[in-house]
């Protein structure tokens, strides 16, 4: 019978944290050839050691940012994270819109008074409204979505 193989626990924390390295074959410094201690899939590990090294050993970005499988800008992108916000600064951030961009806080009292006017307004009734008095689509669901936020700061 074939041996299964067993799961690897830090990989699955890796993955679940968004912290696995997408390249780390890429990673051709020595210490990560040679040591059990630093991993080469923890993303994490790979730019702190990049920014350590070039900041503490005094080696040069370029051929530093090479060896740890990144390109000059993303160094000093990582750099700068670090500066700022310290090791929390190198954790991948989520991707996409931080929040409700059209629905700004104007739009938003456009839609407060539309439903103290009538409260039973819905969303899809909503939409066309705000299309008429700012010119940008919003979808319902967004508007939905929007309202519950409000909703629950209120309580």
């Amino acid at each position: 019978m074939p041996e299964r193989k067993r799961p690897d626990p830090k990989l699955a924390a890796l993955q679940g944290r968004r912290t696995l390295n997408p390249r780390p074959e890429g990673v051709a410094d020595e210490l990560f050839r040679r040591s059990d201690f630093f991993d080469a899939r923890d993303l994490l590990q790979v730019k702190y050691e990049m920014i350590r090294r070039v900041k503490v050993d005094e080696a040069p970005i370029a051929d530093t940012a090479d060896a740890f499988g990144f390109s000059r800008p993303s160094f000093y992108q990582a750099q700068a994270a670090f500066a700022r916000d310290g090791l929390a600064g190198l954790l991948p951030r989520k991707r996409g819109p931080r929040e409700a961009h059209k629905l700004s806080a104007e739009v938003m009292t456009f839609i407060q008074e539309l439903r103290v006017a009538d409260r039973s307004l819905s969303a899809s009734a909503i939409a066309p409204r705000v299309k008429e008095r700012f010119g940008f689509d919003v979808h319902p669901r967004s508007i939905e979505r929007a309202l519950q936020r409000q909703e629950k700061k209120r309580r």
